[in-house]
């Protein structure tokens, strides 16, 4: 019986419970925040996510590159193809 009175009583009190229990999810997410773990956690994923990046840039600009060279080349084939024909 004494189950059934406490789960009574705590759902007459819900809303001081879902209080409470946010109050305490807070101190506790703060202390995890805090935490030299998550913090090396936090370092080491930006480190990875700016070389990822990085990467991403170098790897643009070489195809930047690369489709510059072939519109380059396609205009050179092109102008080869109507001096030759205005010749003949």
């Amino acid at each position: 019986m004494v189950n059934k009175e406490f789960i009574d009583k705590c759902v007459e009190h819900k809303h001081a419970l879902l209080f409470a229990a946010g109050i305490a999810t807070a101190v506790v997410g703060k202390k995890v925040l805090e935490s030299k773990a998550v913090k090396d956690a936090a370092t080491q994923g930006m480190a990875t996510v700016m070389s990822i990046r990085k990467d991403a840039e170098e790897c643009f600009q070489d195809m930047k590159e690369n489709a510059e060279d072939i519109v380059v080349d396609a205009h050179e084939e092109d102008k080869k193809e109507i001096y030759v024909e205005a010749k003949e």
